[in-house]
């Protein structure tokens, strides 16, 4: 099994709208019980709450399950679980990499699957309000990262 954990700042946004799509396009590839998904945040400020009412309206929008999205706060273990750890923005990867600690997770920045697009963070939608193009971005970074896992480890 292939563990994927994507985070953000706060895990109510980003993160659970790129851990629910990833799991949904595993799902549509026959891939749900080779990829597993989660989520976390760098900040502690959600943890135990859903998903922001903008990520549910995306994720409802697109036919996505919203099912078992709850926010956590990022822990040292993680890096030991899962096999890529994908951040949103510089922030969030500047951090994961002081925690890291030489443990062996993969840590990427989703913008930098995704080479031809001008932004090179995942825009928060919980500052700009626009929960549409963060799902864009989302589900395209998504697409070349089910890609990358299934040419390198399945």
């Amino acid at each position: 099994m292939i563990r994927v954990l994507f985070v953000c700042l706060g895990n109510i946004c980003r993160s659970p709208m790129a851990e629910a799509v990833l799991r949904h396009k595993a799902a549509l590839r026959g891939l749900q019980g080779a990829i597993a998904t989660d989520s976390a945040g760098t900040g502690n400020w959600h943890i135990g709450k859903p998903p922001h009412e903008g990520t549910l309206g995306q994720l409802k929008l697109h036919g996505i399950s919203s099912e078992g999205l709850i926010a956590r706060q990022m822990q040292a273990q993680d890096f030991e679980q899962f096999d890529y750890i994908v951040c949103m923005d510089d922030s969030n990867e500047q951090n994961l990499r002081r925690l890291q600690g030489g443990k062996d997770a993969e840590i990427l920045k989703l913008m930098d699957l995704l080479p031809d697009e001008p932004l090179r963070e995942v825009p928060d939608p919980y500052f700009t309000g626009n929960f549409e193009e963060t799902y864009r971005l989302i589900d395209l970074g998504c697409e070349v990262l089910l890609d990358k896992i299934v040419s390198e480890k399945l």
